[in-house]
C-alpha cells in the first residue's frame, strides 16, 4: 500500500511509527575507504606524503570509527620505484597485505611484467582481486570477475573492470600474452545485473579512462556506486547522476578517500553521501609492522639504487622534467632529436642531492632506448617541436622502446611507420649516466 500524507493522518501514531521504521530500513550506511594508483610508493614522496607505513595507520583509525566498512584499491598497486620494477611487484603484494584491503582490482600497469604474473600477484594476496573484463583464450576471466563482501548484515558485491584499450595503447600484445580485454561497459553491465538480484549494493571497481568512467555513471543504472583509478590526480570533486555517484582519489597514496553513503537497497540508488580525502601527511605515524617489512625488502635494493648521482638546484616536475630527459637521451646517444611522452616521466626529481633511486622512481619501466634515421620531412611536429628541419637530410630520433611500438597513439609520437633499427642502453641508465656528467642540475 502507499501511505500519502493524507492516509497518514488517519493511522494511530504506532502505525505511523511503523511505516517510518519500515521506510528507514530499507537505507542502510555504508562507508567505502579506497586508494588508487598506489604505483609501489612504499615511503613518503620528497615532501613527506604517503608511505605504505603511514597509509596502514590512516586506515587503521578510520576503521575505528566506520561500520559498515570497506576499504578498495582500484588498481596499479605495482610498478613505481625500484622494489617493485627489481623484483616484479610480488614485494608490493606482500606489503599490501597488511594494509587490511578488502578487494582490490587490477589496473594496467599490474601487466606490467606479463599477463603470467597475474596468477602470482593472486597467490600472494590476501585479499581478493577482481576483474570482469580480461579473459584468456578459453574465455575464461584470468580473475574472479566480482567478491561478495558481507559487512553489518549488508551484501556488498564488488565488480572488477580495467580500461577496454589496454592492450596496443598502455600494453604491448607481448606483454599481455594470451589475455584479452572485452569492453568496459557492456561487460560490466551485464555481470552488474545479474549481480544485483544477489547482493544489497553493486560497486564497480574500475582502473579506467575517464570517459568510461563518466559513461559507466550515466549510462549504468545497475551500478550506483563506482570507485575509479588511473588518473593520478583523481577527480575534483563527487560525480553524482540519477541517484549513483563515482569518485577517484589522488595517486601514490599522498592520500586515502572515505566515501559516506546511505543507501536505498531496494531501489539500488544513494540517498546520500559525503566524499572527504585524507591527506597521508606527519599525523599518521609509520605503522611498525609494516615499516618493518618494507625496510626488509628496502635492504634488498638499496646497494643498487641509493647511490649519490648528482645535485639538482631545484625541484623538477614533469613539465621540466620531459625536456631535461629527453636531452639526456640526444646527448647519450648522440642523436639529433629525442622523444619522451608525459606519460613516461613517473615522479619529480628532488632538489637536493640526487640518488640513483630518484631516476628509478622517476623511469621505473625497464624501457630501453631505440634510434631510427628520418628524412626531416618525415619527423612528426612533436619532435622537430618548432625547429627548422631540411625535409631531404637525414636525422636520427632517440625515443623509448614502448612509444616506438605505440608510436601512432595520441600520447605518442602521434604517427605510425618509422622504424627504429637501433637499440641504445635502458632510459634511466641513459639518464643516471648524463647526470653523473652533468653533475649539477640547474
Amino acid at each position: 500500500m502507499l501511505f500519502t500524507r493524507a492516509r497518514l493522518r488517519l493511522l494511530p501514531l504506532f502505525l505511523i511509527a511503523a511505516v517510518a521504521i519500515a521506510a528507514e530500513d530499507d537505507v542502510r550506511p555504508l562507508t567505502i575507504l579506497h586508494t588508487n594508483d598506489l604505483h609501489a610508493h612504499l615511503l613518503p614522496n620528497d615532501q613527506g606524503l604517503g608511505g605504505f607505513a603511514q597509509l596502514a595507520t590512516a586506515l587503521r583509525r578510520e576503521r575505528e570509527h566506520c561500520s559498515p566498512c570497506l576499504y578498495l584499491n582500484a588498481g596499479d598497486l605495482v610498478q613505481g620505484t625500484p622494489v617493485s620494477t627489481i623484483f616484479h611487484g610480488v614485494p608490493v603484494y606482500e606489503i599490501a597485505n597488511l594494509l587490511g584491503i578488502d578487494v582490490s582490482t587490477l589496473g594496467n600497469h599490474d601487466f606490467d611484467y606479463g599477463c603470467d604474473s597475474i596468477p602470482k600477484f593472486l597467490t600472494i594476496a590476501r585479499f581478493p582481486i577482481v576483474s570482469a573484463n580480461v579473459v584468456n583464450d578459453q574465455g575464461t576471466t584470468i580473475a574472479p570477475p566480482y567478491a561478495i563482501k558481507t559487512v553489518d548484515g549488508l551484501k556488498v558485491g564488488v565488480i572488477g573492470a580495467v580500461m577496454g584499450n589496454l592492450v596496443g595503447v598502455y600494453e604491448t600484445k607481448e606483454t599481455m600474452g594470451l589475455c584479452h580485454v572485452l569492453p568496459v561497459v557492456e561487460t560490466v553491465r551485464r555481470i552488474a545485473a545479474e549481480l544485483m538480484n544477489h547482493v544489497d549494493v553493486v560497486v564497480l571497481l574500475a582502473h579506467v579512462e575517464d570517459h568510461e568512467a563518466d559513461e559507466l555513471l550515466h549510462t549504468a543504472p545497475e551500478i550506483p556506486i563506482l570507485i575509479a583509478g588511473h588518473v593520478h590526480t583523481g577527480f575534483t570533486s563527487l560525480k553524482e547522476f540519477e541517484g549513483r555517484v563515482a569518485v577517484e582519489g589522488r595517486a601514490y597514496g599522498a592520500e586515502l578517500d572515505r566515501l559516506d553513503l546511505r543507501i536505498d537497497i531496494k531501489r539500488h540508488k544513494v540517498v546520500s553521501s559525503d566524499w572527504k580525502r585524507i591527506p597521508i601527511d606527519k599525523r599518521f605515524p609509520p605503522a611498525p609492522d609494516v615499516a618493518s617489512l618494507i625496510s626488509e625488502w628496502e635492504a634488498k635494493v638499496s646497494k643498487v639504487v641509493d647511490v649519490p648521482i648528482g645535485e639538482s638546484k631545484r625541484r623538477l616536475t614533469g613539465p621540466d622534467l620531459v625536456p631535461l630527459v629527453e636531452t639526456a637521451m640526444r646527448e647519450e646517444t648522440g642523436s639529433d632529436f629525442a622523444f619522451v611522452n608525459r606519460g613516461n616521466i613517473r615522479e619529480v626529481l628532488p632538489q637536493g642531492q640526487l640518488l640513483a633511486r630518484n631516476v628509478w622512481n622517476i623511469l621505473p619501466f625497464d624501457n630501453y632506448i631505440v634510434i631510427g634515421t628520418f628524412k626531416g620531412r618525415d619527423l612528426p611536429a612533436t619532435v622537430t617541436k618548432g625547429h627548422a628541419v631540411d625535409p631531404d637530410k637525414e636525422y636520427t630520433l632517440a625515443t623509448s622502446d614502448f612509444t616506438a611500438a605505440n608510436q601512432s597513439a595520441p600520447t605518442q609520437l602521434g604517427v605510425s611507420g618509422l622504424a627504429f633499427d637501433k637499440k641504445g642502453p635502458l632510459q634511466r641508465d641513459a639518464v643516471i649516466d648524463w647526470i653523473k656528467k652533468k653533475r649539477v642540475i640547474e
